[in-house]
């Protein structure tokens, strides 16, 4: 019998029985190392839709941010990078910001002789390979550089200290699961669950952003993003998380994951519309936005999206959730078969990725 696409339910893994409730955030960091699978090795796809917004980011730097007033204090501007995994994509990010940033200086401050110079604080998880990060830190790099680990969802830097904050592909993670959700939950209600999920935790990171950061400073943020009418079935992660559900269950089926295992793994991830990111920046009320858009993110690629480097894409930015629910033994099985999968409905995978679903949210600090 042909496979049939699962029904959409891109948010919930498990199928039935209580929610297992277990603390997140430290267990959320990508593969570190070099190796085949590392997140170093398997990070093309996000360096590519980063780079859609590339520009953009550029533009609204010369246009909004006052460097004259901002860096009239101090000639040490200080740039933090959450959600920095293990580079090299944070490196890109980095450069360009400081780059853009002297731009703009000499422009708005041709006259001044202050040489600017800039330290760029790394956030992530303390689990995060921090030393593969910053041992492949470029050489020759305009910037000082330091880690900080810990979960951005709380504070991480001293009051008003921060003049620009960049957080490219980590928002989309929640705290944790939430709590509301159930197994015998309706699909909306499962959505609206995590939708709220979501605002709770935008409003914790938005207040201790605003805490740090100075009045005028800057925050970039790059992610996933759902047209404001668009259902999570059309989306092409939403198919990669039902597969993923799917690919579990036949595991279930054949003995080699326990119905425990499935029914208590849960994806904590979320993909805001633009009227929910709005609505959760205007609620908090500590920052002006300067710039709100979906992107496409595949906009750059020269081809359709490869299916199998897809799938090694995810593994080196999940595997290790998946390894700490489920054991080390079964990760391989499970990617080939949800590669196979995915290889039988290539044509909706491509057409997911056809629309503009990247957000690129512009805030400054009122």
């Amino acid at each position: 019998m042909a496979e049939v696409a699962p029904d959409p339910s891109p948010l919930i893994i498990g199928g039935g029985g209580e929610t297992v409730r277990r603390p997140l955030p430290d267990s959320l960091h990508v593969n570190g190392g070099d190796g085949t699978y590392s997140y170093t090795r398997n990070s093309y796809f996000q360096r590519l839709a980063a780079n859609v917004v590339k520009e953009r980011i550029k533009g609204v730097i010369t246009m909004k941010l006052d460097v004259e007033n901002l860096f009239s204090t101090s000639n040490t501007i200080y740039i933090a990078d959450l959600g920095c995994a293990v580079g090299p994509n944070a490196f890109d990010a980095m450069q360009d910001v400081v780059h853009f940033i002297q731009q703009k200086y000499t422009l708005q401050c041709p006259q001044s002789n202050t040489t600017l110079q800039f330290l760029v604080l790394f956030n992530d998880q303390p689990s995060n390979d921090f030393n593969t990060l910053f041992t492949s830190l470029p050489r020759e790099r305009p910037y000082y550089a330091a880690g900080v680990p810990g979960s951005f969802h709380r504070r991480l830097f001293p009051e008003s200290s921060i003049h620009f904050v960049h957080c490219s592909y980590a928002l989309h993670w929640l705290s944790k699961v939430p709590e509301e959700i159930h197994y015998t939950n309706a699909p909306n209600e499962v959505v609206q669950a995590y939708a709220s999920q979501f605002a709770k935790d935008m409003e914790e990171f938005l207040c201790a952003r605003a805490m740090e950061i100075v009045t005028g400073g800057m925050m970039t943020i790059i992610m996933p993003g759902l047209p404001n009418e668009m259902p999570y079935s059309q989306l092409a992660a939403s198919l990669m998380y039902d597969f993923m559900a799917s690919t579990f269950m036949d595991m279930e089926n054949e003995g080699l994951v326990s119905e425990d295992e499935v029914d208590s793994f849960n994806l904590p991830i979320y993909t805001p519309s633009p009227a929910e990111m709005a609505s959760v920046v205007e609620k908090n009320g500590h920052f002006s936005i300067e710039m709100l858009e979906l992107t496409n993110p595949a906009s750059l690629f020269s081809s359709p999206v490869d299916i199998k480097a897809w799938v090694i894409h995810v593994r080196a930015a999940m595997e290790g959730m998946f390894i700490k629910h489920f054991s080390t033994d079964i990760i391989d099985e499970m990617f080939d078969r949800l590669t196979k999968k995915l290889f039988m409905f290539t044509e909706q995978v491509k057409s997911g990725y056809k629309d503009r679903t990247q957000l690129l949210v512009v805030l400054i600090r009122k």
